[in-house]
């Protein structure tokens, strides 16, 4: 898959992004989401706030150089976290998988944890195929559903060959 790159996220990818994460199916699959995903302003602020936070890592997926998603990393209580989102135009041609891969080795820390709405097949295909394994699950409020849903946590630890 050497047409799909990892960049940093440019001021000019932002209603690329927004278009993205605003997608009803895209929302419905992911479930937990933005609260109100067609607000710009709350948007704007969300983003704003992730890219000057310390320790956060936005980048953008391209496929053959065109805007196919976002990748991210961050720390929430203590924990390293993972994160992909792919525009449904290039859901179900190995993006997502690439993409992860490419994220999991720039991030030197591990364990590395990912977390799912239970009922998103594609998205947790993808971390099992990038060697992540299934932790817990929980209930909680998804707002792209809004209903609670299961979400799975997964996690990436150090294999004995030190990938």
């Amino acid at each position: 898959m050497g047409h799909i790159e990892l960049r940093d996220l440019d001021d000019d990818d932002l209603d690329a992004v927004f278009e993205m994460m605003r997608d009803p199916e895209a929302v419905a699959i992911a479930a937990f989401t933005a609260e109100r995903p067609d607000d710009r302003a709350t948007f704007d602020a969300w983003i704003a706030r992730e890219r000057a936070a310390e320790g956060v890592t936005m980048l953008v997926v391209t496929e053959r150089g065109g805007f196919a998603g976002t990748a991210a990393a961050f720390t929430v209580d203590g924990d390293r976290e993972v994160s992909f989102w792919i525009k449904r135009q290039s859901w179900g041609h190995g993006v997502a998988t690439a993409a992860l891969r490419l994220l999991v080795s720039h991030e030197a820390e591990r364990p590395l944890f990912a977390r799912v709405a239970a009922h998103n097949a594609a998205s947790i295909a993808v971390l099992e195929r990038n060697g992540f394994t299934e932790v817990s699950r929980s209930i909680a409020y998804a707002p792209g559903l809004g209903r609670e849903a299961e979400e799975i946590v997964f996690t990436l630890v150090p294999a004995l060959d030190g990938y």
